[in-house]
C-alpha cells in the first residue's frame, strides 16, 4: 500500500475518531497536544487503526506512537510484514 494512502486513511479515522476537521491534520499533528486525544481516545484509535488496516499493533508500542507523521510510519511497517 502506497504511503500516501496509509497517511490519508490515518487521517479519515483520526478525524472519526477524535471529532477533528480532517483538513487541520497534519504529518506534524501530536494526537494529544495538537488533536486533544485523552487516554481513552487514545486506546479508540489503536483498534480503529487496526480495523481500518486489518493488523494487530503491539498496544504499548502503538500508544507511545505521539504523531499522525509516525502513526503512518508504524502502520506502513506493519503492512510491510503482515
Amino acid at each position: 500500500m502506497e504511503r500516501a494512502e496509509v497517511e490519508s486513511r490515518v487521517k479519515k479515522v483520526t478525524a472519526e475518531v477524535l471529532g477533528v476537521e480532517e483538513s487541520v491534520i497534519t504529518s506534524e499533528s501530536r494526537f494529544v497536544e495538537d488533536l486533544g486525544a485523552e487516554s481513552v481516545q487514545s486506546l479508540e484509535l489503536v483498534a480503529a487503526f487496526e480495523d481500518e488496516f486489518d493488523i494487530e499493533m503491539e498496544e504499548d508500542a502503538a500508544l507511545k506512537v505521539k504523531t499522525v507523521g509516525k502513526a503512518v510510519d508504524f502502520i506502513q511497517k506493519h503492512l510491510e510484514n503482515k
